[in-house]
C-alpha cells in the first residue's frame, strides 16, 4: 500500500508544473476584439470605412459589443452595426490581418485598412498592409485558417 502512496504522490508531483503551464496558458488568452483601453480601432467608426471614407473618429455615439466598446461618428452608423455587427466589425477580431495569416497577433493602426469582398481588414502598419495586398485571397485562408486559434 505505501508504494502505491508514493506512485501516486510521484506522479502528482510530475502533474504538477504541467497543470500550472496549462492554468498560466489558458489566463493569457488574447481577447477575442483587439481594443486599446477597452476601445475598438482606436476610436475610428466601423461603419464609416464601408463608405470609403477610412478612418472617421467616433465619438458621438458608442455601444459594447463583444467586451469592446465601438465608436461611431453619428447615430445612423452606430444603429447599422447595431443591427449587424459582423457586417461591419474587422475580420480576425481587429488585430492585424496579416499577422494572422502569419499566424501570430498584433495591434492594428486604423489607417492601414482594406475593404475586400465586403469584409473590413486591419493591419499593424501601412508596410504591413502592402503585404498583404500582395495575395489577400491567399491571407484570408491562411489567417482563418490560423483563427480563433491563434488567440492563445
Amino acid at each position: 500500500m505505501t508504494n502505491l502512496t508514493r506512485r501516486a504522490t510521484f506522479g502528482l508531483a510530475l502533474a504538477a508544473p504541467a497543470l500550472l503551464f496549462t492554468t498560466r496558458r489558458a489566463l493569457a488568452a488574447e481577447p477575442e476584439i483587439y481594443a486599446e483601453n477597452g476601445i475598438a480601432i482606436d476610436g475610428s467608426d466601423p461603419v464609416a470605412y464601408f463608405a470609403g471614407n477610412g478612418p472617421v473618429a467616433g465619438g458621438a455615439a458608442a455601444l459594447s459589443w463583444k467586451g469592446a466598446s465601438w465608436q461611431f461618428s453619428d447615430a445612423g452608423n452606430a444603429a447599422a452595426f447595431e443591427a449587424d455587427p459582423q457586417a461591419y466589425a474587422p475580420q480576425f477580431g481587429g488585430y492585424c490581418a496579416y499577422a494572422a495569416s502569419r499566424g501570430y497577433l498584433a495591434p492594428t493602426i486604423p489607417e492601414a485598412w482594406t475593404i475586400h469582398d465586403g469584409q473590413l481588414f486591419l493591419n499593424a502598419s501601412l508596410r504591413a498592409r502592402t503585404l498583404w495586398l500582395r495575395d489577400i485571397e491567399g491571407n484570408i485562408a491562411k489567417g482563418r485558417a490560423n483563427w480563433p486559434g491563434i488567440l492563445g
